[in-house]
């Protein structure tokens, strides 16, 4: 397969879970008395955060770089998989474009919930649309993988993120208030991941990519 710029573009995918990685972990760093296993990955980006100035340069490419990655995926796979499959990754597409818009526009004011506008916002508007988004777009991915064997790779993948945001979801209600952080991380990076997932099967070619392994019969 020759790969042309748009193939090359998805690597970007990459980059962006690489550049959220480097914040997530480094960040902190800059944040006298964060504690990761209680605290959630927004309060290091919030608008008080000491570390806000540092999240902001380690996280820089990972918002361009998503977004670029997963609209030149929704740009490829015109005409190609299924219908219910472009669907699934376009919603995909546009929670992560409400995702980047909507933190950048309402950041938390405070460390946890400060009961500010942008808070409201923040927590009750762009999380409860990304949430709902994520999921409702992985499942489609699923149904349209598992119903034609040569995109099962993809519905798997689709399955392992969705089952990181349960755990996520259902974790942070269900641990004592001193471990929150570490569910809350699976379902942040259940999205992102599958991003640069998405990314890697524009760069090697969606149909290659589902000519081999788990797509065989």
């Amino acid at each position: 397969m020759k790969r042309t710029l748009i193939n090359r573009l998805g690597l970007l995918g990459v980059v962006a879970l690489l550049s959220y990685t480097a914040a997530v972990i480094f960040a902190p760093l800059a944040y006298p008395g964060y504690n990761w296993m209680a605290q959630a990955v927004s309060d290091l980006s919030a608008s008080s955060a000491p570390s806000k100035m540092l999240w902001q340069q380690l996280s820089s490419l990972y918002s361009v770089c998503g977004i670029v990655s997963v609209t030149m995926v929704c740009v490829f796979i015109q005409d190609k998989l299924t219908k219910t499959l472009r669907i699934g990754i376009y919603l995909f597409a546009i929670m992560n474009w409400i995702s980047n818009v909507g933190y950048a526009m309402f950041p938390l004011s405070d460390s946890g919930n400060a009961g500010a506008f942008q808070d409201m916002m923040h927590i009750y508007v762009v999380t409860v649309l990304v949430v709902l988004l994520s999921i409702v777009s992985l499942i489609i991915i699923m149904i349209g993988g598992y119903r034609n064997r040569k995109y099962r790779s993809l519905a798997v993948w689709a399955t392992m993120a969705l089952l990181l945001m349960f755990a996520g979801a259902i974790g942070t209600n269900i641990v004592p208030r001193e471990y929150f952080g570490i569910p809350e991380r699976f379902s942040v990076f259940a999205a992102t991941g599958f991003n640069a997932v998405l990314g890697l099967y524009l760069y090697w070619g969606f149909e290659k990519v589902c000519s081999v392994n788990l797509c065989k019969k």
